[in-house]
């Protein structure tokens, strides 16, 4: 090329690189989907056995997806299923894709190695392992969509695939929760797929493309109705982000087991009904098209209400679980509040506490899991004193609360910060607002996540910690080494994260 002459890429050099792609792309979504009808089909000899084949499988596809992440070209779009000209499904790479990817197939092998001591004592083993791990491919192919269409497929392919996990118990309380998650699920995928159908006439391809693909000459004169239909969508796709008064399935779930409620609260589920929100606004209907608008205001005033709404329950909630499951509601919608900003500060804000979010929730969710599992105590007034018998346990949920509160140096106050400057930088009138719920919100924080580290540490006076129950103590290294390396994450990312900064602001002005 520094000689003037020509360069030529040979045809067969060509589909080579294709066809690595394809490989790139493809293996992170099909190994654990069928690595978990193995789970069915294998059988094992004892627990140790299916451990060892889960553990392989989640490791192997952990490493694929990374793989994936850091070596398949950007931009590059596999089609695995033709239909027409225009429309296929298929996996494209951008940076959002490298951003969900990343989180989902790292806190997805710590909840498994998690779920090998935790599940002991929920039974079903196999049942849960299968649904599990296939979970975790279809929670890639969400990740890796090229397009609307793809991405609709995995969206209720993930609500499929974890409803037999909410079930697990199959007892009146979760197969209740099951049916109010599936009704919720697939009445707002529903109205998803009504923007979907708009888009096939209104936009010039249903690819995710950064600023939107409204085709504007089809648009004109229609505008108000693209409006409506974009509410609808951002509802549809907000059941799943639990935006209020959509959120009810949330706390319900709550009945399954702790590894599955982890994954549901604080990373797969709830995180692509936000991962949906950021496709619909940037990269489907455009801020361009959207900022300024009254459906603006209705879906940001949705979000304010969610903070709220979330807060307040989870204070008065007393149950350990469903006061963390209120506790996502309203940190999902802290999410949900920078991106309705519609600005390129706005989307980085909301990035941010989206990974952050998931660390310190899933961490909170696997301490309490812990007690549930050694100590059968559900609910706040029962853990008096247990700071002193479960040390490990409760020194990293007090890691978690002080971090969900934003309190410096963990990334809470980093998240937090983000929402707040990008409000005040966005001019909107209900922006201002949005940071008063902040304020209000970490406030109601820090009394519903403290007053359970008080009671933990500090014990009413009748209590006598010494005389416990014996089974109360940290559990073992299955679990808490989990707790450690989350705990860690937290810190790190808290005095470490500019690189994660810089990488959210490219993704938000379009350059990744």
């Amino acid at each position: 090329a520094q000689s003037g002459k020509p360069v030529r890429v040979g045809v067969h050099q060509v589909e080579l690189v294709a066809l690595s792609t394809f490989f790139l792309l493809f293996l992170p979504v099909i190994v654990p989907i069928l690595g978990g009808f193995g789970v069915f089909i294998i059988r094992f000899q004892n627990r140790t056995a299916r451990q060892i084949y889960v553990g392989a499988v989640v490791i192997v596809n952990m490493i694929l997806s990374l793989v994936a992440i850091f070596v398949a070209p950007k931009g590059q779009t596999v089609t695995l299923i033709p239909f027409t000209e225009n429309y296929s499904i298929a996996l494209r790479l951008d940076g959002m894709a490298v951003f969900f990817g990343f989180i989902l197939c790292t806190l997805w092998v710590v909840a498994t190695f998690y779920s090998f001591e935790y599940m002991k004592h929920e039974g079903k083993e196999n049942k849960f392992f299968g649904f599990y791990t296939m979970s975790f491919g279809i929670a890639m192919g969400l990740a890796f969509s090229a397009n609307l269409l793809t991405f609709y497929l995995f969206y209720e392919l993930l609500t499929l695939g974890t409803l037999p996990l909410v079930m697990h118990a199959m007892n009146p309380q979760a197969q209740y929760a099951g049916k109010k998650y599936i009704v919720y699920s697939i009445g707002g995928a529903a109205f998803a797929f009504i923007a979907m159908v708009f888009m096939m006439y209104y936009g010039t391809s249903l690819d995710f493309t950064f600023g939107g693909v409204l085709d504007m000459l089809q648009v004109a004169g229609h505008e108000q109705w693209l409006l409506v239909v974009f509410v609808l969508a951002f509802f549809g796709f907000g059941v799943k982000a639990a935006v209020f008064p959509l959120s009810g399935w949330l706390p319900s779930a709550g009945v399954a087991p702790t590894p599955v409620t982890a994954l549901l609260h604080a990373v797969a589920v709830v995180n692509a009904g936000v991962y949906a929100l950021v496709r619909l606004i940037y990269y489907t209907f455009g801020t361009e098209f959207l900022s300024g608008s009254w459906a603006q205001y209705v879906v940001m005033s949705a979000a304010l209400v969610t903070i709220v709404y979330g807060s307040s329950m989870a204070l008065r909630t007393p149950h350990l679980k469903r006061r963390l499951a209120y506790s996502t509601v309203s940190n999902l919608s802290y999410m949900v509040f920078g991106l309705t900003l519609m600005t390129p500060a706005g989307m980085v804000g909301g990035l941010t506490h989206m990974v952050v979010h998931s660390i310190l929730k899933i961490l909170a969710f696997f301490c309490v899991g812990a007690i549930l599992y050694k100590t059968h105590r559900e609910y706040v007034y029962e853990i008096n004193g247990f700071g002193r018998k479960m040390p490990i346990t409760m020194a990293t949920f007090t890691i978690s609360a002080i971090g969900l509160m934003g309190i410096p140096p963990l990334p809470g106050f980093l998240s937090k910060w983000n929402l707040g400057t990008a409000a005040v930088e966005s001019g909107n009138p209900l922006a201002y607002a949005g940071i008063g719920v902040l304020i209000l919100s970490t406030l109601l924080t820090a009394l519903y996540m403290m007053q359970i580290v008080f009671k933990a540490y500090f014990p009413n006076k009748e209590i006598d910690v010494a005389t416990l129950n014996k089974d109360v103590k940290d559990p073992n290294l299955f679990m808490t080494i989990p707790f450690i390396l989350l705990a860690v994450a937290a810190i790190v990312l808290g005095i470490y994260h500019q690189p994660l900064m810089d990488m959210f602001s490219n993704i938000a002005n379009g350059l990744f």
